[in-house]
């Protein structure tokens, strides 16, 4: 089944799968990745956009997760939200620092409205902030589009390629207008239609089990987290009593 696909590089944020749930609510296809995936499994994907989330790390400790520089010279738009804003920056030669003042819950943000990421957003729109770092000094050829009271750097954007970096949280609800921004990101940025509906998928992926098993019987342990208990209602559905379940604890 082809369909246009954002993907998301999760590098340790909590919001991983609610980054991902926000891409599907604007119709179009997501999948979560760890930032491990390898750069010629990205292209092989050919992804109409990426999205670098979160995560607890600072970005000049040498233990931090990175991902190598190829990877925003593949045309592909990214946007970079929390530690992913810092780490798109310090990449590409930016400066990432401890912040004089740390930001968390709700903060008022200044935008740019020319930006393409806050067209329809309020010049002033209340976000959701938690950091200690921050971006001090932008890459070359990025230009500030955002900022608060105590963050210079709220969001840092090259537009020319399609490089966002935002040191707030869309995905959560405290930010009022974060909806907005990622859909401007994936359907203005990306271009995605926003064409795709979960409905289809999930008759798409019953047919496909059922392909795969035919006549043929299927143990699954289920541990009652999301994964395996999706995993387990796909299968209860497709193939009814071929499926047998085995609770384990873990």
């Amino acid at each position: 089944m082809q369909h246009e696909t954002v993907i998301v590089l999760d590098f340790g944020g909590q919001y991983n799968q609610l980054i991902a749930r926000r891409v599907r609510e604007c119709h179009v296809y997501c999948e979560v990745h760890p930032y491990t995936l390898g750069i010629d499994k990205i292209k092989e994907m050919n992804p109409k956009g990426i999205i670098f989330t979160g995560g607890p790390n600072s970005v000049y400790a040498e233990e931090s997760p990175r991902y190598q520089k190829e990877i925003f010279e593949l045309g592909i738009p990214i946007l970079g939200i929390c530690y992913g804003s810092q780490l798109m920056a310090y990449t590409l030669g930016g400066t990432v620092e401890t912040a004089p003042v740390s930001e968390y819950g709700k903060t008022e943000v200044k935008v740019d409205k020319s930006s393409l990421l806050f067209g329809d957003v309020e010049e002033k729109t209340i976000c959701w902030m938690s950091h200690t770092d921050y971006i001090s000094q932008v890459a070359p050829g990025f230009e500030i589009a955002a900022h608060t009271a105590d963050c210079p750097v709220a969001t840092a954007q090259n537009e020319e390629k399609k490089l966002y970096a935002i040191q707030f949280h869309p995905e959560v609800l405290h930010t009022v207008e974060g909806k907005k921004m990622l859909s401007n990101f994936v359907l203005g940025v990306c271009g995605c239609a926003g064409d795709w509906k979960m409905d289809a998928f999930v008759e798409h992926t019953i047919r496909e089990i059922r392909e795969k098993v035919g006549d043929g019987k299927v143990l699954l342990a289920l541990s009652g987290g999301v994964d395996s208990s999706v995993a387990a209602g796909l299968l209860s559905r497709a193939i009814g009593k071929q499926l047998t379940l085995s609770l384990i604890h873990i």
